[in-house]
């Protein structure tokens, strides 16, 4: 076999030496030697392998064609069809079919590579495909530094693992830490969820997403959006503060806070500081305040359960409520409102230690006030109906009520009036006031006007003419007419 060994002595820094099985002068320029078998050239450190290669000995440029493999380093490696290696610039432009370079366990593929040792970086501008691990990475264009193990990826980016695909156009990504930092539109797709964000961290490992702007997470019917997310695909929880809006497209439910925390794993979502919830039922719109407020889903990640806590405040236009907490059960049909609950109805207000409200489809069915309860409706500024006893029950159709059963110590102070005609008008006119005791009561409505009452167990009645009540029956004991912390509009389910 024929050895030929050539130096060429430019510079003493950038001396390209190389071995062939044959070699001779290109006749039409004698700087030029014309290698063939097994060509080896060494510049530096790196080591260049081909079946054949032009080196010109002037430029010191080396052109290697078929089976190219240039040796970087350690660790690094590339493989193409074709390459010009400048030994001044120390650049090499690698194409052909498939480009590759292996940088230890990371993999880019392409059709053109330009690899600057100066820099230790990669640069591709027609598509690059990039394999690390168990994640791949797509762009049009891309860099990779081999010594910070960072790619810059630009245009059409496409990063795929074992859960997610993330769809942007710009990406700096990280094969050490596996973590992928965005500052474009960002979509990130998995089986549980979708990610959109305009800046922000994904890592391909442990599968936590970050998003610091325009931040959106949709799971089915919910979308969550907030200034800053943090959310984790492997165990579906997610952390989000600043502006948060969780809204269930399926259920026309919307809740709004500074902080809240997602968890599809545990069927749990909560959202605290400013909380609020709307709910649209109908076209009748509900508003519910509470320091915070808790959402629990079944395990088909249906909407089943709600609760709010601390201060809770309640409007709709035909009903408003405070309590301290709420307990909402969707398969149990029921609203309970706990510890000190006052609900107002019209020119009616009720309060009990616990009240429940169960429903259906036509609405509320019943009304359930246990211990303590008391109900008030305001004739005027100084008269007041007034019911009260151990517990009640109030009865419903279509929400309109029809009956209430007061039972144990059952009280009563009521206003009885009468139609009068005046000319083409009819007015009401105070007749009497009935003042009384039993061991029950029955109230029976129409119009949602009490019209009959009937009393049960040791009854004692007194109708006295409105100028004749004794002033210490007028109103009964633990009377407290609660307006002043009644919300009368949307906004004033604020404290």
């Amino acid at each position: 076999m024929f050895s030929l060994l050539c130096g060429v002595a430019l510079q003493a820094q950038r001396v390209i030496t190389y071995e062939s099985g044959m070699g001779s002068r290109d006749p039409a320029n004698s700087d030029v030697w014309v290698l063939f078998q097994k060509v080896k050239a060494m510049h530096e450190g790196m080591t260049l392998y081909a079946d054949s290669a032009t080196f010109d000995t002037k430029n010191n440029t080396f052109r290697a064609m078929r089976n190219v493999k240039i040796v970087i380093s350690d660790t690094t490696t590339l493989y193409g069809d074709n390459a010009l290696y400048d030994g001044s610039s120390r650049i090499a432009d690698v194409w052909g079919d498939t480009v590759t370079l292996i940088d230890g366990r990371t993999i880019l593929t392409t059709d053109l590579l330009s690899y600057d040792r100066n820099q230790s970086t990669a640069s591709y501008f027609h598509w690059g495909h990039t394999v690390h691990d168990s994640s791949t990475l797509d762009s049009h264009k891309g860099y990779y530094h081999s010594d910070s193990h960072d790619i810059y990826l630009f245009d059409q980016v496409v990063l795929h693992d074992s859960n997610a695909w993330l769809y942007t156009d710009t990406l700096l990504y990280n094969t050490r830490s596996h973590v992928a930092e965005f500052i474009s539109p960002t979509t990130i797709v998995s089986d549980s969820s979708t990610v959109y964000s305009e800046e922000g961290t994904y890592n391909s490992s442990s599968h936590d997403a970050c998003s610091y702007r325009a931040t959106r997470l949709t799971n089915g019917a919910t979308r969550l959006t907030a200034d800053t997310l943090f959310f984790n695909d492997n165990s579906e929880h997610g952390e989000a503060y600043g502006n948060v809006i969780i809204f269930d497209s399926s259920n026309n439910v919307t809740c709004y806070g500074q902080m809240g925390i997602t968890d599809h794993k545990q069927h749990f979502s909560f959202v605290t500081d400013s909380a609020l919830i709307v709910f649209v039922d109908e076209g009748d719109t509900l508003y519910m305040h509470a320091d915070t407020i808790w959402a629990f889903n079944n395990d088909s990640n249906q909407f089943e359960a709600a609760s709010a806590y601390r201060g809770v405040r309640i409007f709709r236009a035909d009903a408003q409520a405070v309590c301290d907490s709420v307990w909402f059960s969707m398969p149990d049909s029921c609203v309970s409102l706990f510890f000190n609950p006052v609900v107002w109805y019209e020119d009616y207000q009720c309060s009990a230690d616990t009240i429940e409200c169960h429903f259906d489809s036509n609405g509320v069915q019943l009304v359930l006030l246990k211990n303590n309860m008391f109900a008030i409706e305001k004739v005027d500024a100084q008269k007041f109906n007034q019911v009260r006893g151990k517990n009640g029950k109030v009865f419903l159709d279509d929400s309109e009520p029809r009956w209430a059963d007061i039972l144990g110590s059952a009280q009563m102070v009521y206003y009885v009036t009468e139609d009068v005609k005046i000319g083409e008008t009819t007015e009401q006119r105070l007749v009497g006031v009935n003042i009384g005791v039993g061991s029950d009561m029955r109230i029976y409505f129409k119009n949602r006007e009490p019209k009959r009452f009937s009393t049960f167990g040791n009854p004692d009645m007194k109708m006295y003419p409105p100028d004749q009540v004794p002033e210490n029956e007028r109103r009964m004991q633990g009377f407290e007419w609660r307006d002043a912390i009644r919300p009368h509009s949307p906004a004033e389910v604020w404290r």
